[in-house]
């Protein structure tokens, strides 16, 4: 991990690779936290939003929502939280977004939204972006840009955990 000033970049060689990231991400994620992942088709979204939840403990197969907006994950036995994962990819602005209620949902959940920048930050004063690029041959790059100090002190620790 190379830390550029308030984010930090990941170089992820492989979709393991990404979705262990996820997995470190959603160990320090509780609820009430909001995640907001951007990056082209195939960037590994959804790759990363899976080891999220892994690193949650939720239960079933985290999937893309892109054709139901949205899917709530419910913590296993050992889980900590729930996941909701949204799509925001064909919502047609804040009206659309508000529609889905989601800052209720933030109360008691992590809220993970792919292509959420620009559009769901107001939903959390502090929160994460995350942005992912796929380069030709197939390494992912996460450059993490953490909003309000305990998302900054969140990603030094991952920092600290990548050994970079």
């Amino acid at each position: 991990m190379v830390e550029t000033g308030l984010s930090s970049r990941v170089e992820l060689p492989t979709v393991a690779d990404t979705e262990a990231f996820g997995a470190r991400l959603g160990a320090v994620c509780g609820p009430g936290d909001l995640v907001l992942l951007a990056g082209p088709l195939g960037a590994g979204k959804t790759a990363l939003t899976r080891g999220i939840g892994a690193g949650l403990g939720v239960t079933g197969q985290v999937a893309s929502p892109t054709f139901v907006i949205a899917r709530v994950h419910q913590p296993g036995p050992a889980g900590r939280a729930t996941l909701v994962h949204v799509d925001a990819y064909r919502l047609g602005g804040e009206l659309e977004l508000d529609d889905l209620d989601l800052d209720t949902e933030l109360e008691h959940a992590v809220l993970v939204i792919e292509w959420g920048e620009g559009l769901a930050e107001r939903l959390a004063e502090e929160h994460l972006l995350l942005r992912l690029e796929r380069r030709d041959d197939d390494v992912r790059i996460a450059t993490l840009a953490p909003s309000g100090e305990s998302w900054e002190s969140r990603v030094r620790e991952l920092t600290a955990a990548t050994g970079a």
